[in-house]
């Protein structure tokens, strides 16, 4: 079973940036889109991103537009999601996720994706 592992959250200032990274123990997640997704405190798991297996086609929810960018590294296998401008609101834990496709923006959705880490804390805060 695919294995996901985030890093790269912390504690950073409002108008900041950091880049989380995900990476698969054990195996590769080359064959997969890949998600990021993020969760509140006392709200539910949204979408923020999706990039399909051979990166060649990325979606994002309205919030993420210009301020955060998914990519990916087939080399290291190794899935990234560079946050900059950062605000208060984007406090949250972030997970990154494996499923079959990105094709569409509503496959920015968690329950289109199966295999999940056990997600990165972003604070933003002065």
């Amino acid at each position: 079973q695919l294995q996901l592992v985030e890093s790269g959250g912390g504690l950073v200032q409002p108008g900041g940036s950091l880049r989380l990274s995900c990476a698969a123990s054990g195996s590769t997640l080359n064959y997969y889109a890949i998600g990021w997704f993020r969760q509140a405190p006392g709200k539910e798991r949204e979408g923020i991103s999706c990039i399909t297996y051979s990166a060649g086609t990325t979606k994002y929810v309205d919030s993420a537009k210009g301020r955060f960018t998914i990519s990916r590294d087939h080399a290291k296998s190794t899935v990234y999601l560079q946050m900059n401008s950062l605000k208060p609101e984007d406090t949250a834990i972030y997970y990154c996720a494996a499923g079959p496709r990105c094709a569409y923006s509503d496959d920015v959705h968690p329950r289109r994706f199966d295999y999940w880490g056990q997600g990165t804390q972003v604070t933003v805060s002065s």
